[in-house]
């Protein structure tokens, strides 16, 4: 679907959980960050996500909590899943550092596991890797782009 930063794709399970979003028009953008033991066979277009569609498009409206709620599956070692969930925590609008949220993660001294739980999070905007920034305020790295990252951080801090 169409947002202000571009089109956005989520890959759902069967049950509706999200596996994969970003902002890119390419599935198969999404489709490789998907661990392989969840990686969907066949992938069908859909325009209808239910929740998910809902979620995307509130979110981008200014509904900054929209996405909170919908249920995410991704794998990765223990470290991993467990900052992906402490991820979810984050309020929008209060994005914090690395060294926080590995903190927050409970590993204070895994700043670069919690940078690697970013950079492989599959699940933009549901695991919102976009609130953690750089020590000292830098806007840091983003897979769908720092550009895509500042809007985020703008929309939230607005809202």
């Amino acid at each position: 679907m169409d947002t202000p930063i571009g089109p956005f794709t989520a890959i759902t399970a069967e049950d509706g959980v999200v596996l994969a979003s970003g902002w890119t028009g390419a599935v198969d953008d999404l489709l490789v960050v998907i661990s392989p033991s969840l990686r969907p066979a066949e992938v069908r277009p859909r325009t209808e996500l239910g929740a998910v569609t809902k979620a995307i498009r509130s979110y981008h409206a200014g509904e900054l909590d929209a996405a909170a709620e919908v249920p995410v599956r991704q794998r990765g070692g223990e470290f991993m899943e467990h900052a992906w969930t402490t991820l979810r925590t984050v309020p929008a609008g209060k994005p914090v550092t690395y060294a926080d949220y590995a903190t927050l993660a409970g590993r204070p001294q895994a700043v670069r596991a919690a940078a690697s739980a970013c950079a492989r999070n599959a699940a933009a905007l549901f695991v919102p890797c976009h609130r953690v920034l750089r020590t000292g305020g830098g806007i840091g790295g983003f897979r769908w782009g720092v550009e895509a990252k500042r809007w985020l951080l703008d929309h939230e801090d607005l809202g």
